[in-house]
């Protein structure tokens, strides 16, 4: 019998619009760009695509949704915190949206994951590698918040079912917002506007 080929390493890099490779096992900040992710996001549906409405909710939205409500939340809050709510969902332009029970049954490996592509996305648009644990927290706070408004105003829960498996939200941190969904290169564009914006202001 001849011998057997080689194994070859499964590819763990993606080609990027931009042009970028990124590994995934190994990402840098060098390739990542923020075109990439706007894009990405604005094409990621959250819910499993399960909402409301001619156009999916995409992560690019929720995104834009959750650095409101944390910016109310923190009104007093430093800009780069502001940008670090902006793109805390930013790995999943590339390892998508995954609902939590889908997280459960993966394993570690996906946390491993976001970690990796976090840290180097974090370093590219010059925040830390790691967000500390109590700005984590608060933007963890805005993550909910918005889940409670999607999950009422979008998603086909009564604020009664959405009580339970979100704490209801504060009046006045809520009031006013609604969700309007839109083609994904509208979302993309305010995306990537907001976080030249926030760019802007870090550096001034």
């Amino acid at each position: 019998m001849p011998p057997k080929a080689p194994r070859t390493q499964p590819r763990a890099w993606q080609r990027m619009l931009s042009g970028r490779r990124l590994d995934l096992l190994d990402p840098t900040p060098m390739d990542i760009e923020i075109e990439d992710i706007a894009h990405g996001l604005a094409f990621v549906a959250r819910w499993n695509g399960q909402t409301f409405g001619d156009f999916p909710y995409s992560v690019a939205e929720h995104s834009l949704l959750v650095e409101r409500i944390f910016t109310r939340m923190n009104p007093g809050a430093a800009v780069r915190w502001r940008l670090a709510a902006l793109l805390h969902d930013a790995p999943e332009y590339v390892i998508g949206d995954m609902i939590s029970p889908v997280k459960a049954a993966v394993g570690p490996g996906y946390g491993e994951l976001d970690d990796r592509l976090t840290a180097a996305i974090h370093i590219r648009f010059g925040l830390p590698a790691v967000t500390p644990a109590m700005i984590k927290k608060q933007i963890k706070k805005a993550d909910i918040v918005s889940a409670w408004l999607e999950a009422t105003q979008i998603a086909g829960f009564t604020e009664t079912e959405a009580d339970k498996l979100f704490p209801r939200p504060k009046p006045d941190v809520i009031k006013g917002l609604s969700i309007d969904l839109r083609p994904p290169v509208a979302v993309r564009t305010e995306f990537t506007a907001r976080h030249h914006e926030l760019l802007k202001e870090m550096s001034t």
